[in-house]
């Protein structure tokens, strides 16, 4: 049942992008062109996101448990580090670049686009790369 629900959880999530039309880099680089012709409708798909998640996260932050039983698993940690600061760059720099993030690449990858294809192969091969510095780290 998780694994269904987690799926559903994705289509919904994907099916959303597309549809508000964030999956588009265009609207995505209009959003970040603050000097030129801006296009704040991110900012408003953002904004309704947040709005619609503080019921379910605030219900969500008192419960031990999942509605499918499972332990409740929300972020515990509250302070910015270093680590943080430098990971929310990289993904900004990534993302102006590029135009795109990693839930419109993966809900873009059927459209047999190769800058797609490569975004995603990136994308996973700095996955890769951060789990082998977290191993020697640890």
């Amino acid at each position: 049942m998780r694994k269904v629900t987690a799926f559903a959880a994705g289509l919904l999530f994907g099916i959303g992008l597309l549809l508000s039309g964030m999956a588009d880099p265009a609207k995505v680089i209009g959003f970040l062109d603050l000097a030129g012709h801006w296009d704040p409708s991110l900012a408003l798909v953002m904004g309704g996101a947040v709005a619609v998640a503080l019921l379910p996260f605030t219900w969500a932050r008192r419960q031990t448990r999942s509605l499918l039983n499972a332990p409740m698993q929300l972020p515990q940690k509250r302070e910015l580090d270093r680590r943080l600061i430098g990971g929310s760059l990289l993904f900004g720099v990534g993302w102006g670049i590029a135009g795109i993030c990693p839930g419109p690449a993966v809900a873009l990858m059927l459209t047999g686009y190769w800058q797609i294809l490569l975004f995603v192969l990136a994308m996973f091969a700095g996955m890769w790369l951060f789990s082998v510095l977290e191993r020697q780290r640890a």
